[in-house]
C-alpha cells in the first residue's frame, strides 16, 4: 500500500492528534472492546488515498479474529468530505463478504469524537500493491492487463448483484427508489458544492439544469461503490485481492459506477475504460453478471454526473487546503483539473438535447 511517511505534504494529523496520542488511545479502546491488554507499537502513516488518513498496525497476539496486520483508517474533520462517518464504509465490507467482490474484513468502527478525535474504522490488511493509475507507466504488463480486466469487470457486476436490502447497508437506501435515485444523488452533491465552494462556477449551474431535466429511471437499484477504478484495488501478480476506498458507498443507479470507470481521465490516452478493458467488454461482462443490459441514455446522464462530482471534488480539495488547514499538497495541486473538467462537460452539453 505504500512506504513510510516522512514529514512532507502527506503528513496530516486527525483533529491534531498525533501518531502516540493514537496509539494509546486506541490501545486503551480496544482492550475495552476485547477484554485483554492489547499494545499497538508505532503506527505506520501511508501516503495512499486524498481523504481518509491511513495507518497500518500490529497487533499484538492473539489477534483480532485471529488478524495481526491491521489498516486503521480515520476521516479527519477538515479533510475532502468531511464530516465523515465511518459506518457506511465499514457497512459496505461486512456487506461484500462472503461474495465475489474481495474487499477487506470489517473489525470495528466508531464515530465518537472521544476516542480519536473523528471517525475511524479498523479492517484487516489485505495483500497486494495498488497499480498506478495516472501517467503511462502502470507496472501492468498485456496479459496482466487482460486478466486484471476482466476481474476488474466482473467483481463490480457482482457487487451490483448483490441484494443490498439484506446486508447493513438497507439502511443507507431507506427512501431510494427507482424513480428518485438519480435526483438525491443530484441533491447531495450540489448541496456539497453549495456549501464549500470558493467562487461561482456558472458551467457547473448550467450541468446541474441539465442533469435535473434529463433524470433518469433507474431499471434497479445496487450498492454503487462511487470511485470504482484502477488505483483503487490491490492486486497480487494477474490477481484482484481486495477493492479499497468505499467512501462515496450508496445505493443508487449502477450505471453511476459504470460511467465512472468510463471517464477519460482514468483512462491515460488509452482506448482502454481504466486502461484495463475495453467498453463493449466491460458492458457484455457488466450484463452477464446483472442480466440487466446497458443503457446508454443513462451511461450519457451518469457520464456528466461523474464529470460533475469530480469538478466538486477538486474545489472541496482547495478548500480543505486553503481554508480548512488540511496541509496536504495534494489538496492544493487537484484545483488545476476544476477548468480542463469543465470544457469537457461544457463540450457534451453541446452534443445532448
Amino acid at each position: 500500500m505504500g512506504n513510510d511517511v516522512s514529514a512532507g505534504s502527506h503528513e496530516v494529523q486527525s483533529a491534531g492528534v498525533g501518531a502516540s496520542a493514537i496509539e494509546a488511545r486506541l490501545s486503551a479502546w480496544l482492550e475495552s472492546r476485547l477484554g485483554r491488554p492489547v499494545a499497538i507499537p508505532r503506527l505506520k502513516q501511508y501516503p495512499s488515498g486524498f481523504s481518509w488518513i491511513t495507518y497500518g498496525l500490529a497487533i499484538d497476539a492473539p489477534g483480532i479474529e485471529g488478524i495481526t496486520d491491521i489498516i486503521l483508517r480515520i476521516g479527519p474533520s477538515n479533510g475532502l468530505y468531511a464530516p465523515y462517518s465511518a459506518e457506511p464504509q465499514f457497512a459496505a465490507l461486512r456487506a461484500v463478504q462472503g461474495s465475489a467482490v474481495p474487499a477487506p474484513r470489517g473489525l470495528f468502527w466508531s464515530d465518537d469524537p472521544a476516542i480519536l478525535g473523528d471517525p475511524f474504522f479498523l479492517s484487516e490488511k489485505s495483500q497486494g500493491e495498488a497499480p498506478i493509475p495516472w501517467g503511462n507507466e502502470d507496472g501492468l504488463g498485456d496479459a496482466q492487463r487482460e486478466t486484471l480486466g476482466r476481474q476488474f469487470a466482473d467483481i463490480l457486476g457482482a457487487l451490483h448483484a448483490i441484494d443490498w436490502t439484506q446486508t447493513d447497508l438497507a439502511k443507507f437506501g431507506a427512501g431510494a427508489t427507482l424513480d428518485n435515485a438519480a435526483a438525491l444523488q443530484i441533491d447531495i452533491w450540489e448541496a456539497d458544492h453549495k456549501r464549500r465552494a470558493l467562487r461561482p462556477q456558472p458551467m457547473l449551474n448550467r450541468a446541474f439544469a441539465w442533469l435535473r431535466a434529463n433524470l433518469p429511471r433507474a431499471e434497479r437499484l445496487a450498492i454503487v461503490h462511487g470511485d470504482y477504478r484502477l488505483g483503487n484495488f490491490l492486486a497480487v501478480g494477474d490477481s484482484i485481492t481486495a477493492m479499497l476506498d468505499w467512501e462515496l458507498v450508496h445505493i443508487g443507479d449502477p450505471h453511476e459506477d459504470l460511467a465512472w470507470v468510463c471517464l477519460p481521465q482514468y483512462r491515460s490516452g488509452t482506448p482502454l475504460m481504466s486502461k484495463l478493458i475495453a467498453r463493449d467488454e466491460l458492458y457484455a461482462r457488466h450484463e452477464a453478471q446483472t442480466g440487466v443490459p446497458v443503457d446508454e441514455t443513462s451511461m450519457r446522464f451518469y457520464t456528466i454526473f461523474s464529470l460533475v462530482k469530480l469538478v466538486i471534488t477538486h474545489a472541496a480539495g482547495v478548500y480543505a487546503f486553503e481554508c480548512n488547514g488540511f496541509h496536504d499538497l495534494r489538496m492544493a495541486a487537484i484545483g488545476t483539473q476544476i477548468a480542463p473538467t469543465l470544457r469537457q462537460i461544457e463540450k457534451l452539453l453541446e452534443t445532448v438535447p
